[in-house]
């Protein structure tokens, strides 16, 4: 008979990949589960997390800082910022391919991996790290190509869910850097959501003043997971601290 249970694991301690000298744990839902298609999209809502074969969330000791977000599509509106890096990349034509290992890819994967993260341990990945970390046989993942003319700029890792899209990873050509093509592959997700009819694009974790995740709170509306319920982040006003906002019920 089948159950309607689904195990939670937490995993043991370890560093944490964002702040020096704090330890993380994780809330992992039993990667066996033969349920994880079924509930993903539920998972999502509820604050979890993909990367492989594994969805999870932040539990860590004594630490909150990542929080989970989302982009409630059908409000957003690019600022000028984002309106220019769109116009810089209108010449790049977007298509949504089957995720699978190739040569193309993974030299952009790679590139990317060398120039973002060096000597971070990720730099020299080897095929199946490309594989293991970006899809797995039940996730619904596609990959959302920029490409100029027949040349790979950037792919964004995307889930596809009932209700939204998830970004998974992005990884683009380190030797266009004036493009902004991290920014445009959220911008392109988000006009990507809003064709197939979704309400969000999930971001993964936000944590204020983080230098490699801030930039989230650029994207506005941008609602956060707090104590169980999604609330607006206010934008941080003109002079004040980053940390002085705060989500608005």
């Amino acid at each position: 008979m089948k159950s309607d249970v689904v195990r939670l694991f937490q995993t043991l301690p370890h560093p944490c990949g964002y702040f020096a000298r704090r330890v993380a744990q994780n809330l992992v839902i039993d990667p066996a589960s033969p349920q994880l298609p079924q509930i993903y999209d539920a998972a999502l809502a509820k604050g979890f997390r993909r990367a492989g074969g594994h969805v999870y969330r932040p539990q860590c000791p004594g630490c909150h800082a990542c929080i989970s977000a989302r982009i409630p599509v059908a409000e957003f509106r690019p600022d000028r910022s984002q309106r220019r890096c769109l116009k810089r990349n209108r010449d790049l034509e977007l298509r949504v391919a089957a995720p699978a290992f190739s040569d193309e890819y993974f030299d952009l994967y790679r590139r990317y991996l060398g120039a973002r993260h060096h000597d971070g341990g990720m730099d020299d990945p080897a095929t199946e790290d490309f594989e293991r970390f970006l899809f797995t046989a039940w996730s619904p993942t596609k990959f959302v190509e920029l490409r100029l003319g027949e040349r790979l700029l950037a792919v964004a890792v995307t889930d596809f869910t009932a209700t939204g899209l998830s970004a998974v990873y992005t990884f683009f050509d380190p030797d266009e850097s004036t493009r902004g093509l991290g920014t445009c592959a959220i911008l392109r997700q988000i006009e990507l959501a809003r064709e197939r009819g979704l309400a969000y694009l999930y971001l993964g974790f936000w944590i204020a003043r983080h230098p490699k995740m801030d930039y989230k709170a650029r994207f506005t509306p941008l609602e956060l997971l707090d104590g169980g319920a999604w609330r607006r982040l206010i934008p941080c006003a003109p002079g004040s601290r980053m940390d002085d906002r705060r989500a608005a019920t």
